[in-house]
């Protein structure tokens, strides 16, 4: 996967206090075994080496240019320098880190969509430590379709999929109370949202003619009105345009039964209406391997499906399963 006749992937440093630096070297480490595509991390090459220290890996840190990095990354790891300096201690929540986050998701994205590389993959960021230095975006996916924005007339609905080999779930509604769900779930939203991914999978990845499966918001999908009118009233009317379009819908189904190996055979991807009906399945069948996929700009993004981890940052237990993931996946829907 690694040949020279691939575009790099770009891979952000994340908030340096957290797992993403030591997860990063981790993939390089790891790189022929795991047969990683090209990448460079965008970051402080001497945060990065100073980590390296901390474990004892023998890891020869280069800053390069984007065009150096396929020639580079085989001996060394490709480290695209920040114009601030980090000084992260493992562990801390500090808002000083800040500009360094920020920096590094805009370099990603500009160089991405300059064509320097393939794809975009993010370490995991502290919203609330972002939030402590001004940062105004919702969260980390909000500001990625702000940035694919920028400098054009083009607006982004970003949809958040969770992927692995055995599951693919997308939340409807995203991170917002759960009694909040009801009034924000409309039939609009989930016909955008289906269209998204529909299009996504064709386009992306490769799948000619998607099948999805929604979930039903209350319990037994309602059971014809005795556990809630919202299925009835808003999920079988988005699924009755979203077939008119010609996407393949099944649905509204009972959560508890469309998740076991035989139901997950029937569909390609599941809508769920909240946060945590899609996120509880695919942590469940594959809590190491998932991905967290950003549907809808107009550049591929990927991210481990894990946080910063600031509780067991600079221990060298964290594991780097979701991350070497998320590049593979990168370097797959990135192709031309």
């Amino acid at each position: 996967m690694s040949g020279l006749n691939q575009r790099p992937l770009l891979l952000t440093q994340g908030d340096p206090a957290g797992i993403g630096p030591e997860l990063s070297l981790r993939a390089w480490l790891e790189r022929d075994r795991a047969s990683l595509p090209p990448f460079a991390v965008i970051g402080d090459p001497d945060h990065f080496a100073r980590v390296a220290d901390t474990f004892g890996w023998t890891i020869p840190i280069a800053p390069v240019e984007p065009q150096q990095i396929q020639s580079a990354f085989s001996s060394t790891l490709p480290v695209i320098p920040l114009s601030v300096s980090v000084s992260a201690e493992p562990g801390t929540h500090d808002a000083a880190n800040a500009p360094s986050v920020i920096e590094a998701i805009e370099t990603a994205v500009r160089l991405v969509r300059a064509g320097s590389a393939a794809a975009v993959v993010t370490n995991p960021i502290a919203k609330h430590v972002l939030y402590k230095a001004g940062f105004r975006h919702p969260g980390h996916t909000e500001f990625l379709a702000a940035l694919a924005a920028k400098g054009s007339e083009e607006t982004y609905y970003p949809v958040m999929m969770l992927w692995s080999e055995q599951l693919a779930v997308v939340p409807v509604t995203v991170h917002i109370p759960l009694s909040d769900v009801p009034s924000a779930l409309t039939t609009d939203l989930i016909v955008l949202t289906g269209r998204i991914v529909a299009r996504e999978l064709r386009e992306r990845f490769g799948i000619a003619n998607p099948r999805l499966a929604l979930a039903g918001l209350n319990p037994h999908a309602g059971e014809n009105g005795a556990m809630g009118t919202e299925d009835e009233t808003i999920i079988v009317p988005a699924i009755d345009i979203l077939r008119a379009e010609g996407i393949q819908v099944a649905g509204p189904l009972p959560a508890d039964t469309m998740f076991h190996a035989h139901a997950r055979s029937r569909y390609d991807a599941a809508l769920a209406m909240y946060h945590d009906q899609a996120l509880i399945p695919i942590k469940t069948i594959a809590f190491d391997e998932a991905v967290n996929v950003t549907l809808g700009l107009s550049f591929v993004r990927t991210s481990p499906d894990h946080g910063t981890a600031f509780d067991i940052a600079g221990k060298g237990i964290a594991r780097p399963d979701s991350l070497m993931a998320a590049l593979k996946l990168a370097a797959r829907l990135g192709r031309p």
